[in-house]
């Protein structure tokens, strides 16, 4: 398996990206070949700060690390060192078509009623993502429900590309899989349990950041909304109690543990005894990742010294790919 993936450098991680998709990138090093980078070329979609975007990547690197993506073991990079992203994006515009692009949630979600004043980076996104995933060879990308829409996209452009333009014996493009890890746990915003934990919700107070320190995280749970009943002792009994089900699935996604058991552990009691419990249990699983984060966010040069490592072995690993799709174009390069 060659895995790859990727995330947006615009803050710091929290505990959705942490459980959500973080750990099991920590877990895939195990599965095969891994190559994880930060997006940058994808914010700049958006509008955005040059200053903050810079401190944010590396506040980025050093937070993965943290969590245990290992230099050694994966390629960890940023997009902009790798400028074959870039090149084959606009390769595959020209196979890339108009009416896939506007049928795109996230393009009709992002730009809004201002398509008109949306950027064309922000239009073409998907295609980038096509790029990120085809360079590599991928045989396996990572997806969450709001992913799955752009990964059938690349599959598309790679499968027109190679019936445009290859042989179907000697395909330009692998047709990357869907890979759906065997954890992925969907964690809620702490002030309502039906939204997403988010970066851009505005209240802080909705989220764990990963570099929350011990009395924030417990302040945090203490204030996490809930209702007045105590918790049931079977899952069934959470439906129609969003925000009970959320703090019970933290729970037991932390505890590498079921909902069933937390249940089992904890119903029947209310919430002044569970919300102390879950507090302790995050601190004692974040504080190590905190005290490294902390170390590594001020070694600049040492993070420098990751993302370019990490950039030249991508950046020899994705030559043959962007050489060859240069070649079936018939274009011609000295």
């Amino acid at each position: 398996m060659r895995i790859v993936s990727g995330i947006q450098p615009t803050g710091n991680l929290h505990l959705g990206n942490y459980l959500g998709a973080i750990r099991n990138w920590v877990r895939m090093q195990d599965d095969g070949e891994c190559l994880f980078f930060l997006a940058d070329l994808h914010a700049i979609s958006m509008p955005h700060d040059p200053a903050t975007l810079t401190a944010n990547t590396y506040e980025m690197v050093a937070a993965l690390v943290a969590c245990g993506v290992d230099p050694d073991r994966s390629y960890l990079f940023n997009q902009t060192q790798v400028p074959a992203h870039a090149e084959l994006q606009w390769l595959l515009n020209g196979t890339a078509r108009m009416g896939w692009l506007n049928r795109m949630t996230q393009w009709k979600d992002k730009a809004g009623k201002n398509r008109e004043g949306a950027s064309a980076a922000l239009f073409t996104y998907p295609v980038l993502q096509a790029a990120d995933v085809l360079l590599y060879q991928t045989t396996h990308v990572p997806v969450g429900d709001d992913q799955k829409q752009h990964l059938e996209l690349a599959r598309d452009i790679a499968q027109k590309f190679n019936n445009d333009f290859a042989s179907e014996d000697d395909p330009v493009f692998t047709l990357p899989e869907p890979f759906i890890p065997p954890e992925a746990a969907r964690i809620m915003s702490l002030r309502d349990g039906s939204a997403k934990m988010s970066k851009s919700e505005p209240s802080d107070m909705s989220r764990i950041n990963m570099t929350d320190d011990a009395d924030t995280i417990m302040q945090k749970v203490k204030k996490a909304k809930t209702d007045p009943e105590p918790l049931p002792s079977d899952p069934a009994g959470l439906e129609g109690r969003a925000e009970a089900k959320n703090l019970v699935a933290i729970y037991a996604a932390m505890a590498g543990s079921s909902v069933d058991a937390v249940l089992a552990e904890f119903g029947g009691e209310g919430f002044g005894k569970f919300k102390p419990a879950l507090g302790e249990l995050l601190v004692e699983t974040l504080a190590p990742i905190n005290a490294r984060f902390v170390e590594l966010k001020q070694d600049r040069a040492a993070l420098s010294a990751i993302l370019a490592k990490g950039a030249e072995k991508a950046r020899t690993l994705a030559a043959p790919t962007l050489s060859r799709t240069y070649e079936a174009l018939g274009l011609v390069r000295g």
